[in-house]
């Protein structure tokens, strides 16, 4: 009978060891959300060179002064959006039962992903080709709304998981990392220039 006691502990073991690798595995990644943070950051240098493009060839630079202005309207949005997504995920998962906070993640997953097509809707619409005579071409921007919050939806849900998997302070200490500086966007006026 002690054999069979040995190999049910060696069993447990083994099982406790791997759950612990996964802990430190893509339930913990939350290098998404750098690269969505990127990705919003790089749609405004490529906006504002189309916009200087527009100015030059027309020779109005008000174009781009208007355009600049009214490009740092929708990029507050998105800035204020992104913070509250941070936040408003970290809650769904601190908060919540296992149930109510996967629906939670989908609601506030939803919200970010439609606030973002609406801003790749809108410089989409001041980069299309024949915005103005005689600009050639469009601007090419990598920023796609729902691939960026399938990603997104996934580390969430990801950690999620490992928060069920932790103890009393360890879980509020693992979510706050989505809401560091690191993660924030940049102002519109550091990169806008």
């Amino acid at each position: 009978m002690k054999r069979y006691n040995l190999l049910i502990v060696l069993l447990l073991l083994i099982f406790n060891v791997t759950t612990a690798q996964k802990k430190n595995s893509p339930a913990a990644d939350f290098g998404t959300l750098k690269e969505t943070k990127a990705k919003i950051e790089k749609t405004v240098p490529l906006v504002i060179g189309h916009l200087q493009a527009i100015a030059t060839n027309e020779g109005d630079n008000n174009i781009l002064i208007n355009g600049k202005t009214a490009l740092g309207k929708e990029y507050a949005k998105v800035e204020q959006e992104w913070r509250l997504y941070r936040g408003n995920m970290s809650s769904c998962i601190l908060n919540n039962s296992n149930k109510k906070s996967k629906k939670c993640l989908e609601y506030h997953n939803r919200m970010f992903r439609d606030t973002m097509i609406n801003y790749k809707n809108y410089i989409t619409y001041l980069t299309k080709k024949n915005g103005y005579l005689g600009v050639e071409g469009d601007t090419k921007i990598d920023f796609n709304p729902a691939e960026m919050a399938t990603k997104l939806s996934e580390a969430y849900f990801n950690a999620s998981d490992a928060v069920g998997r932790m103890k009393g302070m360890q879980k509020k200490d693992f979510m706050d990392q989505t809401n560091a500086e690191d993660y924030k966007l940049s102002p519109y006026a550091t990169i806008a220039q």
